[in-house]
């Protein structure tokens, strides 16, 4: 592969109809290194990554490999490996021909092209499978298939936008671990799209949290999980209990927020609210427990979850709250919340 130190995103944007779809993006991705662009559709994910691709070129900004600025390039002659959601196999070519292919194109050695193609059948575990034509694979064979002929041309950076989206929930666990296990046998450099923030989670060193174009937060897994910086990030790491409130009192990062009809918390500020701001307390579900003291509040959906139940409830004012069950309570039931001080994050309310 590609010997690099860094490549480098500096002021990415991209218009469509005079609309930012990715507005100054900058980042630096080491080598080595898994990258997840995370968010919602339309956020400005893939369009980075086709961006990253060649497949779009830039409103503004540039990309550079060290000191080698790549945006300039057209895609095949950037060295990078893509893996499409759709698969985009040759339906009449054999496991082992669709893997071949790109080092045909480029003209080596017969024996090379044997090797690196056994090499990648083998990665990638379908020797079994290589004189199979796609039709006759399933979905994760599939996808197996469009990694190797990613990464048997040993580029310097490998782009999978969405690649696991087309596949059932056992799958996709299955193949999560297998996109990690080769990123790292390999020692691969990853930029990996997707919207599953358990997928980011589980696969990248870092994620690239993106909204309406923009950058929300860059970040550890768990820097994200634990500290997301506002209440978007919150949203998609999981605080499904956003919250309306308004700082009654604050002591240090330590703060007390109500809702003037009976609800009061406890949480950890993210910025620095004075007493009467209006925020956002986040809590996830399982921050959420069921106990003797605190907040009132009348059981509408149970779902049963293996392990433990999801429960939503309503308070006497509306307010919906999503939570966590080791005992299952029913329908109508009246259970009393809490959550503990330091699982509440309390935000700025942003409007945008």
């Amino acid at each position: 592969m590609s010997d690099f130190a860094e490549l480098r995103l500096d002021g990415v944007r991209r218009r469509f109809g005079g609309r930012d779809a990715l507005a100054g993006l900058s980042l630096t991705i080491r080598r080595g290194e898994f990258i997840a662009l995370l968010g919602p559709s339309g956020c400005g994910k893939s369009t980075a990554l086709n961006c990253l691709a060649g497949l779009l070129p830039l409103s503004e900004g540039s990309i550079w490999q060290d000191d080698a600025r790549l945006d300039t390039l057209p895609p095949e002659r950037r060295g990078f490996g893509m893996v499409f959601q759709n698969y985009a196999l040759f339906p009449h070519l054999s496991v082992r021909k669709n893997i071949a292919f790109g080092l045909q194109m480029r003209r080596l050695p017969r024996d090379e092209v044997r090797r690196r193609t056994d090499e990648a059948i083998r990665l990638v575990r379908l020797e079994e499978h290589a004189r199979k034509l796609p039709g006759q694979l399933s979905g994760g064979q599939q996808q197996r298939v469009a990694i190797a002929r990613a990464v048997v041309l040993e580029p310097s950076l490998v782009l999978m936008d969405e690649p696991l989206s087309n596949l059932d929930a056992k799958l996709r666990l299955e193949m999560r671990t297998e996109i990690r296990r080769l990123h790292q046998t390999l020692g691969l450099t990853t930029v990996y799209v997707t919207h599953d923030q358990e997928e980011a989670l589980s696969l990248a060193d870092r994620l690239v949290v993106l909204r309406d174009g923009h950058v929300e937060q860059i970040g550890t897994p768990q820097e994200l999980h634990n500290r997301p910086v506002n209440r978007h990030v919150a949203d998609f790491m999981g605080y499904r209990n956003l919250l309306p409130m308004t700082v009654t009192a604050v002591d240090g990062e330590r703060v007390t927020v109500g809702n003037g009809a009976g609800i009061s918390l406890s949480g950890i500020a993210v910025g620095a609210p004075a007493e009467g701001d209006a925020v956002i307390a986040g809590i996830r579900p399982e921050d959420l427990h069921v106990g003797t003291a605190g907040l009132p509040a009348t059981v509408e959906v149970v779902e049963y979850q293996g392990r433990e139940l999801a429960v939503e409830a309503r308070t006497a004012d509306g307010v919906v709250l999503h939570l966590r069950a080791v005992t299952r309570p029913e329908p109508g039931d009246t259970i009393t919340v809490t959550a503990a001080p330091d699982r509440v994050l309390v935000f700025p309310d942003g409007t945008s």
